[in-house]
């Protein structure tokens, strides 16, 4: 595998640090035994943990009001590529990029792929857009793509995200993520249930195109760009529309695609029990779908999620694989930074979720001791893992400290050199 950042520097940037990671690790792993855990079980969980990146968050993202362009931000797909491998080079937790097309049309995806692999990355769900209209498009989806009442502007929709699929299966991806922002801004703009019906007509050609081995990850969203009425808005139309399509058909969670307050973890519960969970894309959220970086709001709700997660696999074992993937916008940091922070964030409550004793939530819940419920995850949530994570990264070859380490090898400066401003080359795709 081929590294951006020289291994070397790696090394000696752990060897700095080696001391005083191995005392609070030490510290930390006696802390545990008082517990019954056992350190050396949870690090090589952690060292499992797996997030995919998303390939349009390597980019500088936008408001509605302006985009203010990154230093030294990928112009391109293989651009994007580049600054992935970096963060995978030092996260260790991030094996895997989510492609968003048309911004991350190939015409050699052998090639793409072969980028991918050399960075030890590989691809995960890839993601249509019919929520924009693209140059040399026939129709526009100005009111709806696959839920509008014109039948080619439909047919166009289906075709398009069937064209994904099949870049999908030449990049090695196994998976078709749809979101569509149709619905309406006024009453009686369009017929709720007209739209939904035209929505899984549209959905049963995208389902009919997927390999065997593939899922459809149907995403939900409360609101935007439709503000009176989004077709697909909710975990209950997004549930019963995959009900409808098929086994292959999930629900995919975005966390910040929800009312404020919206109670995410019991979404996760009631998605897990009926098998219909696909997987999530992790941002964070203050007033709506803000998209920010995954725990800088509100880590105790990721902590949460996650706690449903455990319970999941514990109760479904092997049946029980969804996908994780980050989907945020950069706007005033560097992206690359965001990234790694936020797959360290999402990992931290993966392992914190393994701290929860079972056992003694299960005999609280029992007793119906509210309290003490509460408290064994508190518990859970209140121990400070990040010397577990930075012991992971160390032994499976990342940096102990990776942002640290990304400022100290000067990468972005560098890549400004090699990637100077192009009119028209945004790798966002956002605005």
């Amino acid at each position: 595998m081929s590294t951006l950042i020289d291994a070397g520097r790696v090394a000696e940037h752990n060897a700095k640090l080696q001391a005083g990671l191995e005392a609070d690790y030490a510290a930390l792993g006696g802390m545990l035994a008082r517990r019954g855990q056992d350190i050396e079980k949870l690090t090589a969980l952690a060292q499992t943990f797996a997030v995919a990146l998303p390939s349009w968050g390597a980019g500088t993202g936008g408001t509605r009001f302006a985009r203010f362009p990154g230093k030294g931000e990928p112009r391109n797909v293989y651009e994007k590529m580049e600054d992935c491998g970096v963060i995978h080079q030092l996260t260790r937790a991030t094996p895997s990029v989510s492609l968003h097309f048309p911004w991350d049309k190939t015409t050699d995806p052998a090639a793409l792929r072969e980028q991918a692999h050399s960075y030890g990355l590989g691809f995960d769900a890839v993601n249509s857009n019919t929520f924009q209209d693209q140059v040399g498009q026939e129709h526009s989806y100005k009111y709806g793509s696959l839920t509008s009442n014109n039948a080619a502007v439909r047919a166009q929709a289906v075709e398009h995200n069937i064209e994904c699929i099949e870049l999908g299966k030449a990049l090695g991806s196994k998976g078709l993520t749809v979101w569509v922002g149709d619905g309406a801004n006024f009453p009686g703009q369009h017929n709720l249930r007209g739209a939904l019906e035209r929505y899984l007509d549209s959905a049963r050609g995208i389902y009919a195109a997927l390999p065997e081995d593939w899922l459809m990850y149907i995403e939900h969203k409360l609101f935007e760009p439709a503000f009176y009425a989004t077709t697909i808005a909710d975990w209950g139309t997004s549930f019963a529309c995959a009900q409808s399509l098929g086994p292959k058909a999930k629900c995919l969670v975005d966390l910040g695609h929800h009312a404020p307050n919206t109670n995410i973890e019991m979404i996760v519960a009631r998605l897990s029990q009926f098998g219909k969970l696909g997987g999530f894309h992790f941002n964070d959220s203050k007033y709506g779908d803000d998209d920010l970086d995954s725990g800088s709001i509100n880590p105790f709700q990721l902590f949460l999620v996650f706690n449903e997660l455990a319970d999941a696999e514990q109760r479904d074992g092997a049946n029980f694989n969804p996908a994780y993937m980050l989907d945020q916008s950069h706007n005033v940091t560097d992206p690359i930074e965001s990234l790694m922070n936020s797959a360290v964030e999402v990992q931290r409550a993966f392992v914190q979720a393994a701290l929860v004793d079972r056992a003694a939530l299960k005999q609280h819940q029992d007793n119906n001791d509210a309290l003490q419920s509460a408290q064994a995850l508190k518990h859970a949530y209140r121990t400070d893992v990040s010397a577990i994570l930075a012991m992971a990264r160390v032994r499976s070859g990342g940096a102990a400290d990776p942002v640290a380490l990304y400022r100290a090898s000067g990468y972005r400066d560098q890549a400004a050199e090699r990637r100077p401003a192009k009119a028209g080359a945004s790798s966002s795709g956002i605005v």
